[in-house]
């Protein structure tokens, strides 16, 4: 297995760093092969603009980034700093997004690196994306931290559930782009735990990562089920985190607390 791990955390030893060193460790020793983008190591540039066109531009006149991502894949490629990124992606069969929970998602360096890295033409197109994404027969997964405890994290919490908080890269970047999505890892508060409570957290991920080849993804609707307006047809229950039917006599509260795999 050729594993890329997406680690955006900017002080190394935070525990976000020990949990990427702990995969680094475990999935080499075996006998997977391992790369690491360390965004904040190697200054990577969050936002999307003008400078990451290279060669001729579609339209000098106005930025139409969707535009100009495919003409650029057409045409000249990526910036050298997206390139090398892009070809670490082409690489692996599996991705992990190693970050804090900030905000209720991923850090601004970490959305900016899906931002410039996963343009159109490269990791999407038309009629590619779910189903037919151009990553079909891949995997990723999240590994995160939080800053409070996991009850917080559950239906009734203040915070919400988690599966619903991460729908947004589960959904919208994994799946959108046709990964499997592998359940994520979540470390509930390391910085109020023990040593031995944090040793425990990076044990139980080494181990989960040991079993990464046989774990279940997570179920996500196929396009069959989806009716020509792409909303679910009725009266298919509704089995992917944050979604739930009317027609199939769903409300939010009964779809809240599913986490299914497929």
């Amino acid at each position: 297995m050729k594993v890329l791990i997406v680690f955006a955390h900017p002080e190394p030893n935070s525990f976000n760093g020990a949990l990427k060193d702990r995969a680094v460790t475990a999935l080499t020793a075996a006998g997977h092969e391992v790369k690491v983008s360390d965004l904040y190591r190697i200054n990577w540039k969050a936002d999307l603009g003008q400078g990451d066109f290279t060669g001729p531009r579609l339209n000098p006149n106005y930025l139409d980034l969707s535009a100009e991502q495919e003409h650029m894949f057409q045409g000249a490629g990526s910036c050298p700093v997206v390139a090398q990124e892009q070809e670490k992606l082409l690489w692996c069969d599996t991705i992990i997004f190693q970050f804090p929970m900030w905000w209720f998602g991923m850090p601004a360096i970490l959305k900016g690196w899906v931002d410039r890295t996963m343009t159109r033409g490269f990791a999407y197109a038309t009629g590619r994306k779910y189903d037919s994404g151009l990553f079909k027969g891949r995997r990723a997964m999240i590994c995160t931290t939080t800053g409070t405890a996991a009850s917080l994290y559950e239906p009734d919490g203040i915070d919400g559930a988690m599966n619903h908080i991460l729908w947004p890269i589960h959904n919208g970047i994994f799946r959108y782009l046709g990964f499997e999505v592998l359940p994520p890892f979540v470390a509930w508060m390391p910085a109020r735990m023990s040593a031995e409570e944090r040793e425990g957290y990076l044990a139980d991920y080494a181990e989960r990562l040991d079993q990464l080849d046989s774990t279940e993804p997570l179920f996500f609707h196929p396009w069959e089920d989806y009716g020509t307006d792409q909303r679910l047809k009725p009266g298919v229950k509704a089995r992917s985190g944050f979604q739930w039917n009317p027609t199939a006599d769903q409300d939010h509260d009964s779809a809240a607390d599913r986490y299914t795999h497929r």
